[in-house]
């Protein structure tokens, strides 16, 4: 077996999808969670992106089915987290409209990430090192603080968090650990990119957001294919079993090598 062939098994992507059928087999999938852990419905944060804008229309969909089948009260709560004057918040609210969630708050995280970077910061000079903390590390503290932010309005409402991560970012490692990438459970993991939004398309996405270059929004200008140097129609094809060029082929690879740790449990003796 190749080391493709080991990855596209590992992730459980499959070559082509019927969107439909994902589609219901996604909702089907957090109904059954929610009814079996007892809960009270989902929390879905919603970046402004694709992926927690079809995160979001999937876990809208499962709730009012169980509100309808059941009729208890459950809820998708949606969770805006700007740290301080976000640009595109308003594609956050355009996704809440669009699925009609009525169940939603904002916490800005900005004066708790300040507040966690000047301690940290502290630290350094208490150790003899001059430094201001790095961009990167404050930017996994602002993803990281998000999830303690959600955690805590689930707890006491009694939710599942959901989460975005899929095949895409899997491979790479793209997300943040102990961050975007803590969360209760992920109904679009066994997708890529492209998968995701033959979805967002079927469920009715905004055009605004489909049209949006993929961003983790952690520091200004960042994007997720600048930053990585590879291209998700690469990543796509990969993760379908098709051929792409060497290059891209390398990078995806040294990339899914290098962040294994991410995809594992904690390691332990």
């Amino acid at each position: 077996m190749s080391l493709q062939q080991e990855i596209i098994a590992k992730l459980g992507v499959q070559p082509t999808i019927e969107p439909e059928a994902e589609i219901r087999k996604r909702v089907n999938f957090l109904k059954d969670y929610v009814k079996n852990s007892r809960t009270s419905g989902l929390l879905i944060a919603i970046s402004g992106g694709i992926d927690s804008a079809v995160a979001a229309a999937l876990c809208k969909k499962a709730t009012d089915e169980l509100k309808e089948e059941s009729g208890q009260d459950y809820m998708t709560l949606g969770v805006f987290q700007p740290y301080g004057e976000q640009e595109d918040i308003a594609d956050s609210y355009a996704v809440a409209e669009a699925f009609n969630l009525t169940h939603t708050v904002e916490t800005n995280i900005e004066d708790t990430v300040n507040e966690i970077a000047l301690e940290v910061e502290f630290g350094y000079k208490k150790l003899g090192i001059h430094r201001h903390i790095s961009k990167e590390a404050k930017g996994n503290t602002k993803a990281r603080t998000r999830m303690v932010m959600q955690y805590a309005l689930a707890f006491d409402l009694n939710l599942i968090v959901v989460g975005t991560d899929h095949a895409s970012e899997a491979i790479t490692g793209f997300f943040t650990k102990y961050g975007d990438g803590a969360v209760d459970i992920t109904p679009l993991s066994t997708l890529n990119k492209r998968q995701v939004r033959q979805l967002a398309a079927l469920l009715g996405v905004p055009q605004s957001i489909l049209d949006k270059a993929p961003t983790a929004g952690l520091w200004a200008g960042q994007t997720d294919e600048k930053e990585l140097g590879i291209s998700y129609e690469d990543n796509s094809d990969y993760l379908e079993g098709k051929t792409i060029n060497d290059e891209a082929r390398e990078k995806l690879e040294r990339h899914y090598l290098k962040t294994e740790h991410k995809r594992t449990a904690i390691p332990g003796i």
